[in-house]
């Protein structure tokens, strides 16, 4: 089983590019929550570890989640509101967000006290690594899991607009790369985080894959770099695709049985070129529909 561990949110998202009064239109999303719908469509086994509100939304989160196949017994409810992130997109359809998160239901996260025995990798990120307590309580779940030689990985998804003390955030991020098997991240996390992949790689990963937009993926490993090409699409936005991202490697790695740091670490050019091609056509595929909208495996050959 794969558990992902983070924030389920309601995205607010304007019906037109570039206009700041455009309406508004709910969709499910967090960057987590995304990467478990993404998974479950996959045909992966999932579960998904977060709590969310018993309010309207938080109903509609749940409901999606059970639509795709994603397990919800590691989830906790509660009375607060679901959190709000109201999108902004550019002439490009690259989305950029503002957080209503305060005294919101995922906040108040608790880590559970065991997982799934079957549990064979564990995925975090985005907000849910930032909004306290609950981060804390995400924090020790990672450190736990890892400590019990489970598979973990973290995509940091920036959300520069949330983080308070940018030092500090920088310092505890490099605290967790010890616990974490795959660093993914974007282009722009790397350079807000300072760039410093070969230092990000000695301090644990057995990879770091940097998405570089319509350019395609790379994997920097102690083996070397291994790259392709973005596949061209029209793009409708891009909300949603790091997280398909995240869920397809996930998913092509344990069809694989490579669900380990050194199987990871052992991937030579072609396998890699294996695992980011299927990535990326799995992103571009999202960014061709409006919102976090990834796609079924009826819709990505094994090629």
């Amino acid at each position: 089983m794969i558990v992902v561990a983070g924030e389920a949110l309601i995205d607010l998202v304007p019906g037109s590019r570039g206009d700041a009064l455009a309406p508004l239109l709910p969709a499910r999303g967090g960057g987590p929550y995304n990467t478990a719908v993404a998974l479950g469509r996959l045909g992966a086994d999932v579960a998904f570890c977060s709590r969310i509100s018993t309010d309207a939304f938080g109903d509609s989160l749940v409901d999606r989640l059970r639509e795709a196949n994603v397990s919800t017994a590691l989830l906790q409810r509660g009375p607060e509101p679901t959190s709000l992130a109201v999108a902004s997109l550019d002439a490009d359809g690259s989305a950029s967000y503002a957080f209503h998160v305060a005294q919101c239901a995922d906040r108040l996260f608790a880590a559970p006290p065991q997982l799934p025995p079957d549990t064979a990798a564990l995925s975090f990120g985005t907000c849910s690594l930032v909004l306290e307590p609950g981060a804390s309580a995400y924090e020790e779940v990672m450190r736990r899991e890892a400590a019990r030689g489970t598979f973990v990985t973290l995509d940091p998804n920036i959300r520069a607009g949330l983080i308070a003390d940018p030092d500090a955030y920088r310092a505890r991020f490099l605290g967790w790369l010890r616990h974490v098997s795959l660093l993914k991240l974007s282009e722009e996390d790397a350079d807000w985080l300072g760039p410093d992949v070969p230092g990000w790689l000695a301090a644990g990963p057995a990879a770091v894959v940097l998405t570089r937009g319509g350019e395609g993926l790379t994997a920097f490993t102690a083996r070397g770099e291994f790259s392709v090409p973005g596949v061209r699409v029209d793009v409708v936005d891009t909300i949603g695709a790091g997280d398909t991202v995240n869920a397809a490697l996930l998913h092509r790695l344990s069809a694989h049985g490579l669900l380990s740091a050194d199987a990871v670490a052992g991937l030579d050019g072609d396998g890699w070129r294996d695992l980011l091609g299927f990535a990326a056509r799995a992103a571009a595929l999202t960014c061709s529909r409006a919102g976090a909208e990834p796609p079924h495996a009826s819709e990505l050959p094994d090629r």
